[in-house]
Parts: structure tokens; C-alpha cells; sequence
């Protein structure tokens, strides 16, 4: 699979901006591993039951794939999801199970229960156009529905709000209904892209330090004393949780104006998800190159994710 060129230079850049090795973490992923058959719908969207990977559960803290692009908490079942390079997982108290279709799901946002956004490439048997475009699911992953950008679009970063989808596929662009599109102009090349609940405020994450927009998007400035965020995504109404390429933790109460370190989770991260669960709570989520790390106290501690 071949990143755009313009994620490409992204890439290359912030490996040197942080100076460290590019490795595997920012390497465009290998040729698609062999996976379960998916059959197309008489809707053109793409079905896919639930599938156990190919060593089954695994234990907790283990990754299905070596490539993770997402990881978010599903409001319908409270569950803990993964978008690989390889399809979808959900976690449960044995461990990781795949739901739905094979897709590189290279971008992967939640919009609401079992109301997924995603793109990337298609897997095999799985007929969708390469790149897929934007495609949407609203029965938690297991069927996905072609919505426009189909063989255009591989989108690298999504974020989903009330106001639409907002993805980064080469250009930023922003969409209502997921169909038409309006090219947004932000001063970096967004690696990763958060957005508020109303979709007012949005966060891209750039080697230069990560770039704020209070007007959806129209108008973008700099974070200043911002940390070097590489991933980051929204809690809730006004807490975002980021992470730095080196694995420092950083939590912003303010619709990230501002920030505060938290625990350092000893290696790079691949994604990172936040969710505020009915305790009032921050839970915090990190996929590192080996494990999900789970933390239910804000950030401060984190253990290696056991079940869902």
C-alpha cells in the first residue's frame, strides 16, 4: 500500500522533527495479509460477519494486527474497537474478535452507537473500489456502505462531530452528510485530527506542533506551549487527550488551548482514544507497538488493556 505523498512527506518529517528512528510507525503499511472472505450487499454495501482472527482470541493486551490506525470505545456496548490494517476488532473479556469485513481501515472515527466512519484500501474479497473513499457503518462495523470519494479518497485522519466528518486524505476537507465536500485550509499537513461534539473546534496534530481552528475549520492558528502531539483525540464536551511521538500523555480541560503532561507510557503510539464514561471518569486509551494501554484514572496510570 502506498501513503499519499503528501502523508508520505508528513511523515518524514515529524521522524526527524522528534529524532526518531521512522521504523515501522510511520513506513507505509505492507501488502494486505490474507483474511476472510467478505460478500457485498444487495445494498452495494459491504457485509461481513463476525470472524475470530486467525489464532483466535488472543491474550489481554495483545494486538490483532501490527498496524493500528484507531482505537475508540463504542457508546452501544461500552466496548473497546481497533482499526487495523487488517479489518476491525473488538475487544471483550477473552480478548479480541473481528467484526466485519476485511479493510485496511487506514482512517476510523466514531460518530455515535454503533455509528462508525472509516476509509483506506479494501481487503481480500471485500468488493469496494480502491481506495474505498468514505464509508460508513451503522451496526458497529459488521456492514459498511459506500459513501462518496469512492476510488479517490484514502483518508488518513477522520473525525467525526454533530456537524458532519471532517478527513485528511492529501487536503483537509469537511462534509455535513458525508457526500459533499468543502476543502478546508490549514497552515500544517494534519496527521491525526480531532473534533469537539459540535464541530466548532478542531485539533491537527503537524510536526511544527499541532494547529487549533474555533470556527470549523475556516480559521487555524497555532497552539502556543502546546506539546509535540502526534495523536489526539476528544473526550468530551471541552477534554482532549494527545500524545507525543515519544509516549507522554497530555490531557487539555479547554478545547486545547492549553495542556498538562500526564504518565509517560514508554514508547511510541500508534492511536489513542478518550472517553468519559457515566462514572465521570476519563478513560484513556494508547496503542502502542506492542499492546493497548488502558487508563481509567485521566491519564495518570495505565496497565495493558484486560477485556473490554
Amino acid at each position: 500500500m502506498t501513503s499519499h505523498p503528501a502523508q508520505q512527506r508528513y511523515r518524514t518529517r515529524f521522524a526527524l522533527v522528534t529524532v526518531l528512528a521512522a521504523g515501522g510507525l510511520f513506513a507505509g503499511c505492507a501488502d494486505r495479509d490474507a483474511g476472510p472472505d467478505a460478500a457485498t450487499s444487495d445494498s452495494g454495501g459491504v457485509e461481513g460477519g463476525e470472524h475470530e482472527n486467525a489464532g483466535g482470541h488472543t491474550a489481554s493486551g495483545g494486538l490483532p494486527s501490527p498496524h493500528v490506525h484507531g482505537v475508540a470505545v463504542n457508546p452501544a456496548d461500552s466496548r473497546v474497537y481497533l482499526a487495523t490494517h487488517d479489518g476491525l476488532f473488538r475487544y471483550d473479556a477473552s480478548g479480541h474478535t473481528r467484526v466485519g469485513p476485511v479493510i485496511d481501515l487506514m482512517g476510523f472515527t466514531v460518530a455515535g452507537p454503533d455509528h462508525f466512519y472509516a476509509s483506506g484500501h479494501p481487503g481480500p474479497g471485500t468488493e469496494l473500489p480502491e481506495p474505498v473513499g468514505l464509508i460508513e457503518s451503522s451496526d458497529g462495523g459488521l456492514t459498511w456502505s459506500p459513501l462518496s470519494r469512492q476510488g479517490q479518497s484514502d483518508f488518513h485522519a477522520l473525525a467525526a462531530a454533530g456537524a458532519g466528518v471532517v478527513g485528511f486524505d492529501g487536503t483537509l476537507r469537511s462534509s455535513a452528510d458525508g457526500r459533499t465536500w468543502t476543502t478546508l485550509d490549514p497552515p500544517v499537513e494534519p496527521y491525526a485530527l480531532a473534533a469537539s461534539p459540535d464541530g466548532e473546534i478542531l485539533l491537527a496534530t503537524s510536526p511544527s506542533g499541532p494547529a487549533r481552528s474555533t470556527d470549523g475549520g475556516a480559521n487555524w492558528s497555532p497552539v502556543n506551549r502546546a506539546p509535540l502531539l502526534q495523536v489526539v483525540d476528544w473526550a468530551d464536551t471541552s477534554t482532549v487527550v494527545g500524545v507525543t511521538p515519544d509516549g507522554t500523555v497530555a490531557v487539555s480541560n479547554d478545547s486545547g488551548a492549553t495542556w498538562t503532561t500526564r504518565a509517560d507510557i514508554g514508547g511510541a503510539p500508534q492511536a489513542v482514544g478518550a472517553d468519559v464514561p457515566a462514572d465521570g471518569s476519563l478513560r484513556v486509551l494508547v496503542v502502542t507497538t506492542t499492546a493497548v494501554m488502558n487508563s481509567t484514572d485521566g491519564g495518570a496510570t495505565f496497565a495493558p488493556l484486560d477485556g473490554g
